[in-house]
């Protein structure tokens, strides 16, 4: 578990640990138009009867296969962003013959975190109903613990989803409390202790590959390597992966390359799931 010994506003406020945020976030939005305009795509897919309960569905161009679909979930803490800031990170999974799903989600604090997580299971269903396929769960930031919700919790749904690949997740929730980013949340104690995936009962099976970068803060390190002790214990197989000297806003951009090993991570456990 976290230390009291940390400051925890320096190690979660990811935007003051790397001042240069505004240019990652503005080249997000910049290459994510412009695979939306050459990919085969169908946009604004209702999951739902909320204004923001959309997805965008990425198509390699080359067919589909049979294959599962890799649901990419966005970060912003919760409470910033939406699917058209990471359609570009589709572009790896799909040349490589995946589709991706990536869908939108009410904001804290207009929605809480616990009805976040129930969007994103509705979200996931509508994506197997559609297709009849499984799920490989995967996530930034706060999509990283949204896609380790989809993986542990044991709600009814179409299918379990057995794979899933959070990047710079959050799965230890408390530390957050007193910190800049709960302002939105609003969370209690009580609240991050149950809606953590680390303090839930793990799956008992499956795989998960917990991916950070490696110039992240110490707590973001602890967190990813956290799950997947935890997870493995009960018999999920997993692996943590680092990317070198990658930060929280450049971690994840080897997913528009179809030759980086994030991407063949992806396509490793759609071939287990």
């Amino acid at each position: 578990m976290a230390s009291d010994m940390l400051d925890y506003e320096a190690e979660y406020n990811n935007r003051a640990r790397v001042p240069d945020h505004p240019a990652h976030i503005a080249g997000w939005q910049r290459d994510a138009a412009a695979y939306r305009e050459t990919a085969r795509c169908e946009l604004d897919l209702a999951y739902g009867p909320g204004e923001r309960h959309l997805l965008d569905f990425f198509h390699p161009k080359n067919g589909d296969g049979s294959g599962p679909v890799v649901l990419f979930i966005h970060g912003g803490y919760w409470q910033a962003f939406d699917k058209s800031s990471s359609s570009h990170l589709a572009r790896g999974a799909n040349m490589r013959g995946l589709p991706v799903a990536i869908p939108s989600y009410t904001l804290a604090p207009t929605a809480t975190l616990a009805e976040i997580i129930v969007e994103i299971e509705t979200a996931a269903d509508f994506v197997m109903q559609r297709t009849g396929r499984p799920i490989v769960a995967a996530g930034h930031s706060a999509g990283g613990h949204l896609a380790a919700c989809l993986m542990a919790r044991p709600m009814p749904r179409q299918s379990a989803i057995r794979a899933a690949m959070p990047i710079s997740g959050l799965f230890d929730l408390p530390p957050l409390v007193g910190t800049s980013i709960n302002k939105a949340l609003g969370l209690t104690i009580e609240e991050t202790h149950r809606l953590s995936p680390l303090a839930w009962a793990p799956p008992g099976s499956g795989s998960l590959v917990a991916v950070v970068g490696g110039a992240e803060s110490s707590e973001f390190l602890r967190q990813s390597r956290a799950i997947v002790e935890r997870w493995g214990q009960a018999g999920v197989t997993t692996r943590y992966h680092e990317v070198p000297d990658a930060h929280h806003f450049d971690v994840i951009a080897g997913l528009t390359d179809p030759a980086d090993p994030l991407v063949d991570i992806l396509v490793e456990l759609a071939a287990g799931a």
